[in-house]
C-alpha cells in the first residue's frame, strides 16, 4: 500500500511539470433571463470534463480562469427556477459567453450525465438515468442508499436502519456497481449484511444508471451503476464549506458532517469528517435489541487544475460498528439476552454496542486525471482499496476477520468530437488479494485478476444520436486451500472467464419537449469467490453456505425504452425494460442441515426480469408541485418456472409540495407524501414469505433563514407518521421461510421517525 501511495505522489509532482502545460486563457461571460434580459446572480456555470465550476456575481457576470486556449467542451448552466442549459463551446472560437435561461416550474431533464462514456445532456444519452441532486440528498435518511432509494426502479435490501444495499430493477449485490471518485467500490458486495461503506454526506450528486453497463465498467454491471459525484472545486481564490447535522427520534440517530474546501492558483483541496451514532431502532411494537451503530468517516482531496487538465488525489476512511442480535424469547414472547434476562429501557437506548457486533473498515486512495492531448484527452484513474470485515462474537478479538486489498486502473482516450462523431477507446484492469486473519472462515482466501478493453463511438445529429460499443474482458480467480484440524475446509480452485459485451443506443427529440431514448446492451458477471468457494456459517443470515467452483459467468441481454415530456405545467416519463439473464447464480436450500442451520448451495438457472417505471409531475401554479412515480419489476426463474426470490414490491409514490413566497425567507416548503407499496405475493416459498401491501405517510417542512449574510437551512421531516406495522419485501428481518419457524424473525420495519436537521453553507474567503 505504501509503495502505491509513493507512486501516486510522484505522479502528482510529475504532472505539475511545465512539460504538460499548454496555452491558457480566461473567458468571461454573463447569464441572463431570456425574457427580461435581467442578470441572474448566483447562477452556476460548470465544465464537468475540466472539473471547473464558477458562480455569477450580482451583475450576472462570471469569469473562468486558467483553461485551455482551444478545445471543445460541454458547459452546463444551472439556476433555481430556470431550465438547465447545456451547450458545447469551442474555446478557440468563442471570445465570450452569454447564456440565456428560460424560467420554468419543473425540474428539467437537460442536465449533464458524466457516468456514461461520453458526458452529455441526459436527453442525448441513450442510457436511462436518474439524477439525485444535493437538495434531495439532504432529505433526512439513515444512509446513502436510503437517500436514493426513492427513485423509480431503485430500492434497497435492508438489515435495520444501519445497513442498506442498492437494488436496481430487481438486481442487487454483485449485479450493481458503485462508483466513487471514478473508482469501482470493492468490498462485501456479495454479503446480505453489509452496506456500501461510503460516507453518505460526501456525494454532491448521484447518477443512477439503469440497465446493462458492462461496456463501461466490465463485470458486475448487470443491473446498473450508482455513480457518486463529489463537489467540483470552488472558484479561484475561494475558501468555503458546509456543516450538516441531524437528529432522528426513532433510534436517536445523530449525524454530523463538516466539509472545508478551497482553490488557490490551480491548487484545489477539500476535507470532510462525519460522525454518526444510533441506539436500537423502534418498531411499532417495541425496540429491537442491539441494533444500534456508530460510524466515523474522513475523506480528503488534493489536486491541481491547470491548463493541461487536472489531477486529483483522493483519500477516504470509513469505519462502522454495527450491533447484531439473534432473537431469543421468553415464554411470553419477549426478547431476552443470552442469560435469559429481559432487556431494560437503558439497554435499548444505550449507544454502547453489545456483542455480537461487526467492525467494518474501508480505506481508499485514488488518483483521478484528465490530461488534454491535442484535440482529445486522456482520462485515467488509479485506485487502491483495503476492506476489512471483522465479526466480534464475545470480545474485542475478531472471530472472523477477512481482509481484501484491491488495485484498479482505468484509462480512456477521447479522440475529440469531429463532424458529430465522438470516438472513445479504453483499457481497465483489476487485481484483488484477500486473506483470512481470524479463527472462523466463510470464504477462502483468494487472488483475482481482470483486464478489459473496449471501443465506443457516438454520432450526433441535430435532433438524434446513435451510439455503439464493444468490449472484451478476461478474469481469473484463484482460491487458496485451507486445512483445519486435519479437515480440508477449502479446496484450491482456478477459474478463467472471458466475455464479449456490447451496447447500441439511440435518442431522438421529436420536439423541444418530447424526447425518446432506447438502449440494448449485453453484460456479464463472473462468479465471485463467495459463490465459488464458501464453506461455513454465514453470520447474520442464519444459514450454512456451500460454494460451487464449477459456476459459469452470468450473461445478461437487456433492452429498454423511455419516452419523456417536459412542459411548462406537466412533466412525464414512461420506461419499459426486459432483462434476460443466462446462468443466473443464487443459493438454494434442498432440505439439508448442518450445525442446526439450513445448508444453501450455489447453483445456476435462467431468469427473466421485466418491468416498467413512470413519473408524472404536475405544476398547476408556480408554488404547488404534485409529483407521482411508479416502479414495478416482474422476475421469473424460467428454468424452474417459479418467481425469483427477494424482488421488490411495486410502489406508487405521491407527494404534494407547497412552496409559498414569504418575505425574508428563502425557499420555504411544506410537503406531504404517500408511499403505496403493493403486496408481494410472487415469492419462492423456499426462501421467503409473502408481504402484504401497506401505505406510509410522510411530511416535511423547511426554509432557509439569514443571520446577517449567513444562510441557515432548517428542516423537519417525518416518516411513517401513522406508526404503521409493516414488513418491507426486501427487509432481512421480515418473517422467513414458511416451513422453518426457527428462522422467522418477524421484526417489523421502523415505526414513526421525526428528524430535525440543519444545513449551514459558509464562505470564509470570497473567490475572484
Amino acid at each position: 500500500m505504501y509503495r502505491f501511495i509513493i507512486i501516486l505522489s510522484m505522479f502528482v509532482m510529475l504532472v505539475n511539470n511545465k512539460s504538460f502545460s499548454t496555452e491558457t486563457v480566461a473567458v468571461g461571460g454573463k447569464v441572463v433571463d431570456t425574457q427580461s434580459k435581467q442578470p441572474l446572480p448566483g447562477a452556476i456555470i460548470t465544465i464537468p470534463d475540466l472539473r471547473i465550476s464558477v458562480v455569477t456575481d450580482r451583475s450576472g457576470a462570471f469569469r473562468v480562469r486558467n483553461i485551455p486556449a482551444k478545445g471543445r467542451f460541454l458547459v452546463e448552466i444551472r439556476f433555481i427556477g430556470y431550465e438547465t442549459l447545456t451547450r458545447m463551446v469551442d474555446l478557440a472560437e468563442d471570445g465570450g459567453w452569454e447564456f440565456e435561461l428560460k424560467p420554468t416550474l419543473i425540474e428539467t431533464q437537460e442536465v449533464v450525465v458524466t457516468g456514461t462514456l461520453s458526458s452529455g445532456s441526459n436527453k442525448r444519452n441513450s442510457t436511462t438515468v436518474n439524477i439525485i441532486n444535493k437538495e434531495q440528498l439532504l432529505v433526512p435518511s439513515t444512509n446513502l442508499i436510503d437517500a436514493i432509494a426513492k427513485s423509480p426502479g431503485v430500492s434497497q435490501v435492508t438489515t435495520g436502519p444501519s445497513i442498506s444495499k442498492p437494488v436496481i430493477r430487481g438486481l442487487s449485490y454483485n449485479r450493481v456497481v458503485t462508483i466513487d471518485n471514478g473508482i469501482k467500490q470493492e468490498g462485501q458486495q456479495w454479503g446480505d449484511e453489509h452496506g456500501i461503506e461510503i460516507d453518505q454526506f460526501k456525494a454532491n450528486r448521484v447518477e443512477v444508471l439503469k440497465g446493462a453497463a458492462s461496456l463501461i465498467y466490465g463485470s458486475d454491471a448487470l443491473g446498473g451503476v450508482i455513480n457518486l459525484l463529489e463537489p467540483l472545486p470552488v472558484s479561484e481564490g475561494e475558501v468555503s464549506g458546509e456543516f450538516i447535522t441531524n437528529y432522528a427520534t426513532n433510534n436517536g440517530l445523530t449525524s454530523s458532517s463538516v466539509m472545508l474546501t478551497g482553490h488557490q492558483n490551480g491548487f484545489v483541496w477539500r476535507g470532510r469528517g462525519t460522525y454518526k451514532s444510533a441506539y436500537s431502532f423502534k418498531t411499532p411494537v417495541g425496540y429491537f435489541p442491539n441494533s444500534g451503530f456508530n460510524e466515523n468517516d474522513f475523506s480528503a482531496m488534493l489536486g491541481l487544475n491547470k491548463s493541461w487538465g487536472y489531477t486529483h488525489l483522493n483519500f477516504s476512511s470509513f469505519r462502522n460498528h454495527i450491533g447484531f442480535y439473534e432473537p431469543a424469547f421468553n415464554s411470553e414472547g419477549a426478547y431476552v439476552d443470552e442469560k435469559g434476562s429481559l432487556f431494560s429501557g437503558d439497554d435499548f437506548k444505550s449507544r454502547r454496542l453489545q456483542y455480537p457486533k461487526q467492525d467494518i473498515r474501508h480505506y481508499k486512495i485514488s488518483l483521478n486525471n484528465n490530461i488534454l492531448l491535442g484535440s482529445g484527452n486522456l482520462k485515467f484513474d488509479l485506485g487502491f482499496q483495503r476492506n476489512q470485515r471483522r465479526e466480534l462474537e464475545d470480545g474485542p478479538d475478531p472471530s472472523l476477520y477477512f481482509n481484501l486489498d484491491t488495485y484498479t486502473g482505468d484509462a480512456r482516450y477521447y479522440i475529440g468530437q469531429k463532424n458529430g462523431w465522438e470516438p472513445v477507446f479504453g483499457l481497465s484492469t483489476e487485481i484483488g488479494h484477500s486473506e483470512n486473519r481470524g479463527e472462523e472462515f466463510l470464504i477462502p482466501a483468494y487472488d483475482s485478476y481482470g483486464i478489459g478493453a473496449f471501443g465506443y463511438i457516438k454520432k450526433n445529429w441535430e435532433n438524434s444520436t446513435f451510439n455503439v460499443g464493444l468490449r472484451y474482458d478476461f478474469r481469473k480467480n484463484v482460491g487458496k486451500p485451507l486445512e483445519e484440524a486435519g479437515e480440508q475446509l477449502f479446496q484450491r480452485f482456478i477459474n478463467r472467464f472471458s466475455n464479449l459485451s456490447g451496447a447500441v443506443g439511440f435518442t431522438h427529440q421529436f420536439t423541444e419537449r418530447l424526447n425518446f431514448k432506447t438502449n440494448f446492451g449485453s453484460a456479464f458477471r463472473a462468479p465471485n469467490p463467495a459463490e465459488l468457494g464458501s464453506n461455513g456459517e454465514h453470520e447474520g443470515t442464519f444459514r450454512y453456505e456451500l460454494g460451487n467452483p464449477d459456476l459459469q459467468p452470468e450473461r445478461s441481454y437487456q433492452i429498454d425504452a423511455e419516452l419523456s415530456y417536459g412542459g411548462e405545467l406537466v412533466s412525464a416519463s414512461a420506461t419499459i425494460y426486459n432483462n434476460y439473464i443466462h446462468d443466473f447464480i443464487y443459493a438454494a436450500h434442498h432440505g439439508e442441515f448442518m450445525d442446526d442451520l439450513p445448508v444453501y448451495n450455489y447453483g445456476q438457472v435462467n431468469a427473466n426480469l421485466y418491468g416498467a417505471e413512470a413519473s408524472f409531475i404536475l405544476h398547476p401554479v408556480h408554488f404547488i408541485h404534485f409529483e407521482n412515480t411508479f416502479g414495478y419489476t416482474h422476475a421469473k426463474n424460467t428454468s424452474l418456472d417459479k418467481p425469483l426470490p427477494f424482488i421488490p414490491a411495486a410502489v406508487l409514490r405521491n407527494e404534494l409540495r407547497f412552496e409559498p413566497e414569504i418575505e425574508h425567507v428563502q425557499e420555504p416548503f411544506l410537503s406531504v407524501g404517500l408511499a403505496n407499496y403493493f403486496a408481494q405475493n410472487r415469492v419462492d416459498a423456499e426462501f421467503e414469505t409473502p408481504t402484504a401491501g401497506y401505505t406510509l405517510l410522510s411530511a416535511s417542512l423547511g426554509a432557509t433563514f439569514f443571520v446577517g449574510k449567513q444562510a441557515i437551512k432548517l428542516y423537519v421531516s417525518g416518516n411513517n407518521l401513522l406508526n404503521k406495522k409493516y414488513y418491507d419485501a426486501l427487509s432481512r428481518y421480515k418473517p422467513g421461510r414458511l416451513d422453518q419457524t426457527d428462522l422467522n424473525l418477524g421484526v417489523y420495519n421502523p415505526g414513526r421517525n421525526i428528524t430535525f436537521g440543519i444545513y449551514l453553507p459558509f464562505v470564509l474567503k470570497q473567490g475572484n
